[in-house]
């Protein structure tokens, strides 16, 4: 194909192409390994991209653990 074609629907379809291939790789997850297995990973990636995104934007992680875990959790 033509990379011009294929920038163009790129652009004007960019979310329901990424929609799609999250959609399908959540539904080979949840059929491999089960809904809790999946919905575990999916919670651990959101909190490692927050954490990561919090440390990228040179935020001190103890801030960051703070306002995540309970109080007097840490010593």
């Amino acid at each position: 194909m033509n990379n011009k074609l294929l920038e163009e629907i790129w652009q004007q379809h960019s979310g329901k192409i990424t929609g799609a291939f999250i959609g399908f790789f959540c539904g080979v997850f949840i059929l491999l390994f089960g809904f809790l297995h999946t919905l575990f990973v999916v919670v651990c990636s959101i909190v490692g991209y927050v954490i990561g995104k919090r440390m990228d934007e040179k935020e001190d992680i103890m801030d960051i653990l703070d306002r995540l875990l309970p109080p007097g959790y840490h010593r």
